[in-house]
């Protein structure tokens, strides 16, 4: 079991641009990208099974309290944790989970990333 904790992504329509049929990530998206990276070395993350089927919850705590549709979290996210290597691909998630939170400042994700038996 991998537990870890992220700040919060830009909103989906923020992270990445579409350019004729393909999307790319923006300059937001990147620098998001490189701090969710330097939070995950910080916290020493391991690696889960790169066969392995996952299971992942994420506990999103809102920086306000605007509405927000949180199942927009889940691209940036898993993105991050595929990028770091912690999974080979999202497509090993058999099971992901959301619950929004307390709101805290700047906003905060706490992740659970655990075999799905």
């Amino acid at each position: 079991m991998i537990e870890l904790t992220l700040p919060w992504p830009p909103s989906v329509n923020q992270m990445y641009r579409v350019f004729g049929n393909r999307a790319i990530i923006s300059e937001r998206g990147r620098e998001y990208r490189r701090n969710a990276l330097k939070e995950i070395m910080m916290q020493r993350v391991g690696k889960m099974s790169q066969h392995e089927r996952l299971s992942v919850l994420i506990h999103a705590m809102p920086p306000d309290k605007r509405r927000r549709d949180i199942d927009n979290l889940a691209k940036a996210v898993l993105d991050v944790l595929v990028h770091a290597g912690i999974m080979l691909d999202d497509s090993q998630i058999d099971r992901l989970g959301i619950e929004r939170g307390d709101v805290v400042k700047d906003g905060l994700l706490m992740l659970r990333i655990e075999p799905f038996v």
